[in-house]
């Protein structure tokens, strides 16, 4: 009998226990009110019912393996067991799953372009400690496209602006970009994101919504909530419309590959093994000949080496190439015969430039010797700090170092106010007196004419951003930095007057529907069919590229397109 109780007994002390457990569960998976988290959105109280496909799937986050240690197959497992960021349950977030569960194939391809990266971005993602659901931020940034280009001036697989970029090392000329550059960019975009994390007090989507859209404008949004009593959360922010999507499509991403046999998505067999390795060449060399030494297709070769601009490594470097590790040891063994001398005849793709930087050069020189001959002896002039301008500015204005600018006017720090006098050492090979322009000869005023010629003065309004004004005048935001001897993060003060020196400025101010567009080639394209498709002439195509466009155009090469908006492509 007693035995009978005992058994009732555990039996009801079981159903107890189960009915706590749903109890607990169902409080746990309650959805966070959406009225606070997506401040303006309408109708998200009933979403459970618009998204059946993202609703009816696992939680994000229910696959985590915390297993960093231990050997994976696959990239997938490594990657799973990586994951580190919490839960959310949110409208946004089973918005984009949806969408991407809706378009399967669009997974599937991103899997493909994925394959040669993620295991090195693992490796970055490892080293920096940071969450492993962000080695798949290049979903959303770029779709694995390693050369992909924004309106924004962005590029490469982690979209760096150029400014962002130059911040964190990656050089930018006419033969190297880095920002496209595989091994390069996945450094700086993890050092990066940690920063920014590290900056909003380890907030993994503020840095995330800051990556998007700038620290500045996250910060704002921050500011003007605690102002008015609000949370701080990156869900309660009024923030673009773009970072308000940006954040949920990586949880939306990683949401899936964390639940993709719940999802019905077949993740394809990426081995956990480096899929390129580095190697040094420590000198420039043909791209072409490099792709036959590594027994690669040239297509192929340049997917994992996107970063230069020509069919040729950069003279200055870096001198590295990304090769398929089952083709490295024959790729070094095939390079060590290669005569040097074979190596690149990379003369043929600068030549036009180093005659222009010549005839640059000789021409500065002539007018730097007529000016010491013709101007005055002079102690010192006087120059007046315009506002906004920094000492170092005035230096390279006036062709004098900061020390001396300091020593000369007996300045405590590095600090100028606008208005006040500086004397200017005579000595420099300029002309220093920037408010009495010293008269030199009739070869430097009709020099000087025919420059101005082709200048325009724009004058800074409110709101105005260094990205706006060069949409303005189909110039990049580097270009008028430099002009005006300023950098990118110059506060552009209303009113202050700016140089633009742009070709493609009397375009521009005729019409304001004229664009620049930067073409990528495709394989089969001709100057014909670009022409064609953009309503251009093939002659304004070769203007427009003189300083890249040798002789045939090649899959991969960047275009320059003037195109006028109102006419029909």
């Amino acid at each position: 009998m007693m035995h009978v109780n005992f058994n009732r007994l555990v039996n009801i002390s079981l159903i107890l226990l189960s009915l706590i457990a749903a109890g607990c569960s169902e409080t746990a998976k309650k959805p966070l009110s959406i009225g606070d988290q997506l401040p303006g959105a309408s109708g998200d109280e009933n979403y459970s019912g618009q998204y059946p496909h993202a609703r009816s799937r696992l939680n994000f986050g229910k696959q985590k393996f915390k297993s960093a240690s231990a050997q994976h197959d696959t990239v997938w497992d490594r990657l799973l067991s990586l994951y580190s960021l919490p839960e959310f349950d949110n409208a946004r977030i089973d918005r984009a799953v949806d969408w991407y569960l809706q378009h399967p194939a669009s997974l599937a391809i991103i899997q493909q372009r994925a394959e040669p990266y993620l295991h090195h971005i693992l490796d970055e993602v490892e080293a920096k400690n940071i969450p492993g659901e962000l080695a798949l931020l290049p979903v959303v940034e770029s779709a694995f496209v390693p050369d992909a280009y924004s309106t924004a001036d962005a590029s490469g697989l982690w979209q760096f602006v150029p400014s962002t970029g130059e911040e964190y090392g990656l050089q930018q000329n006419v033969w190297y970009d880095g920002r496209r550059d595989v091994y390069a960019s996945t450094k700086a975009a993890t050092t990066y994101l940690k920063e920014l994390s590290e900056t909003f007090d380890g907030d993994w989507l503020l840095a995330l919504a800051s990556y998007n859209c700038g620290k500045g404008r996250v910060r704002k949004s921050i500011e003007r909530n605690e102002y008015n009593n609000l949370p701080t959360d990156y869900w309660s922010l009024d923030l673009p419309e773009e970072t308000l999507g940006y954040v949920p499509k990586l949880l939306a991403v990683a949401k899936i590959f964390a639940n993709a046999e719940e999802y019905n998505i077949h993740l394809q067999n990426i081995p956990n093994k480096p899929y390129f390795e580095v190697v040094h060449i420590k000198a420039p060399l043909d791209l072409h000949k490099a792709a036959r030494l590594a027994d690669t297709p040239y297509d192929k070769f340049v997917k994992l080496n996107p970063g230069f601009n020509r069919a040729c490594t950069a003279p200055q470097g870096p001198h590295r190439l990304l090769v398929p590790v089952a083709h490295a040891q024959s790729f070094k063994r095939n390079l060590a015969q290669l005569p040097y001398d074979e190596w690149a005849d990379y003369t043929q793709y600068y030549r036009a430039e180093k005659v222009a930087k010549n005839h640059h050069h000789q021409k500065v020189e002539k007018i730097t010797q007529a000016k010491q001959e013709q101007a005055p002896a002079i102690i010192s002039s006087r120059y007046k700090v315009k506002p906004g301008e920094t000492l170092s500015a005035i230096a390279n204005r006036t062709h004098t170092t900061i020390s001396t600018l300091r020593k000369t006017n007996h300045l405590a720090s590095n600090a100028v106010q606008s208005g006040v006098f500086l004397k200017i050492p005579n000595g420099n090979k300029a002309v220093i007196d920037a408010n009495k322009s010293v008269i030199a000869t009739s070869f430097i005023s009709k020099a000087s004419k025919n420059k101005s010629a082709n200048n325009q003065v724009y004058a800074i309004k409110k709101g105005d951003t260094f990205w706006n004004i060069s949409q303005r005048f189909s110039v990049s935001p580097k270009d008028i930095a430099q002009w005006n001897n300023i950098t990118l993060k110059t506060a552009l003060i209303p009113g202050r007057k700016l140089i633009i020196k742009s070709a493609n400025q009397q375009l521009a101010s005729v019409s304001p529907s004229i664009r620049l567009i930067h073409y990528t080639v495709n394989k089969g394209d001709t100057l014909t069919k670009i022409s064609r498709k953009f309503n251009v002439s093939i002659d304004d195509l070769r203007k427009s590229n003189s300083d890249t466009l040798i002789k045939n155009i090649r899959p991969g090469q960047k275009l320059k397109v003037i195109v006028d908006a109102n006419s029909s492509t």
